[in-house]
């Protein structure tokens, strides 16, 4: 394995972690006042404060997401497109949510539907990872202008600019 290759892994797996980690800290902000209200912790707060302490978690989550996607994008030289750290990010989240809510919300009933769309996420990442062509193919060029003139259907008749 190549050094390269070894980089790669290392950021991918790096990456995946730092999903992981956010989205735990993502679910807890979104769902765990929920928690605390069933408890009847909270149930006397304002939703102002709610909405606060939900904020002040979704600030670790973006403390581990923002690492993850600059780490795990090829743009800053990662091992994956936009599109699958999107599509990674969703599964880790639904994995998370699945596991919080079998964890923490145990009368929370996971039904099969549920565990079928679960495993349509899952095959959204195997078809993201999915080789559909040739990567090193340059698109085509987007800023080219043509112009007709005289006879619009004749091909002698565009000039490109």
């Amino acid at each position: 394995m190549t050094q390269r290759k070894r980089n790669m892994t290392t950021a991918g797996i790096f990456t995946i972690l730092l999903l992981l980690v956010s989205n735990i800290f993502m679910t807890f902000a979104w769902y765990g006042n929920l928690k605390l209200q069933q408890m009847d912790i909270s149930s006397s707060w304002p939703l102002i404060l709610i909405i606060l302490c939900s904020w002040g978690l979704a600030f670790f989550e973006y403390c581990a997401m923002i690492p993850a996607n600059r780490l795990g994008s090829q743009i800053n030289g990662g091992p994956f497109s936009l599109m699958q750290l999107k599509i990674i990010q969703e599964a880790i989240s639904l994995t998370v949510f699945t596991a919080i809510v079998a964890l923490v919300f145990k009368g929370e009933p996971i039904k099969w539907n549920h565990l079928v769309a679960f495993g349509f996420i899952i095959l959204a990442v195997f078809f993201a990872f999915l080789n559909t062509g040739d990567k090193n193919k340059p698109a085509k060029d987007s800023t080219e202008i043509t112009t007709t003139t005289e006879n619009p259907h004749s091909p002698e008749s565009e000039t490109k600019l």
